[in-house]
């Protein structure tokens, strides 16, 4: 049973996703890209294939993955913010993709049978797991014997430049339900290793410096902070705009390239 505390984590997560979506959409899924090519690249996904896309947000891994497995494969995309699962069914249609699902769930309990998947991926989720024990354990259920797991989770701040700049930002947002979540909360990976291989899966880390561009402060800032940030007074706003600019800017605005230390975890059961 969860606690008040998950089910207030979970309620808080949902806001911030369906908040967020339509900004993902439009402005973080391009930026994401290589990261989705990279787990894409790595889960070495073949024809007829059964595939889970853990957190699939917009769907741009599923938009990859689906035509990949065609035509006896399927991917299911679940994810915990209706409107996410909203602009996917909307982008899957538009792509005229037939082999693919939607649920809403969680990681934690993942709304499929025992032993349906060749492969899960999940590409910048698993940093907002709340119970990544009870992930792993879900994971390792729904995965066929000889599964393959696939995911991408930010480095810390100090080497992934979006996480520095969100951290600094949620300083002054108020501290979330739940501790342990967010952009860099999965920087140091030794305790979801063993969590996984508690469950029998052996997973290996593999990381890629990537990046993408923002041409000033203020369309980074509203890509990555204005969601989160949006219910603070103006006054406050201001100052973590100012914390921002003087640990991302210090030479002034203007046009900035974000370096993204990225680690893989490939693992297999």
């Amino acid at each position: 049973m969860e606690s008040d505390q998950e089910e207030a984590g979970l309620e808080w997560q949902v806001g911030v996703w369906d908040r967020i979506s339509r900004i993902y959409l439009q402005d973080v899924d391009q930026r994401f890209a290589p990261v989705v090519e990279n787990v894409v690249a790595r889960a070495g996904l073949k024809s007829g294939q059964q595939v889970l896309d853990l957190g699939t947000g917009t769907g741009a891994v599923m938009e990859r993955v689906a035509p990949v497995v065609s035509p006896r494969g399927d991917v299911v995309g679940m994810d915990i913010s209706r409107d996410m699962l909203a602009l996917a069914q909307q982008r899957l249609a538009g792509r005229g993709l037939t082999n693919v699902s939607l649920r809403e769930g969680r990681a934690e309990t993942v709304p499929a049978d025992d032993g349906v998947f060749d492969v899960v991926l999940a590409s910048l989720s698993l940093m907002y797991v709340i119970d990544r024990g009870a992930a792993a354990r879900e994971i390792a259920r729904v995965l066929r014997p000889s599964g393959r797991l696939v995911a991408s989770v930010w480095a810390g701040p100090e080497e992934c430049d979006i996480v520095l700049f969100q951290q600094t930002a949620g300083r002054f947002a108020g501290t979330p339900p739940v501790p342990g979540v967010g952009p860099g909360a999965l920087a140091d990976l030794s305790s979801f290793l063993n969590q996984l291989a508690d469950v029998g899966i052996k997973a290996r880390v593999e990381t890629e410096t990537l990046g993408f561009d923002f041409d000033d402060f203020a369309s980074a800032w509203h890509t990555l902070a204005s969601v989160t940030t949006a219910h603070l007074a103006p006054e406050r706003q201001q100052e973590a705009k100012e914390a921002v600019m003087a640990v991302m800017y210090p030479d002034g605005d203007g046009p900035r390239h974000f370096r993204n230390v990225t680690q893989f975890i490939i693992g297999e059961l």
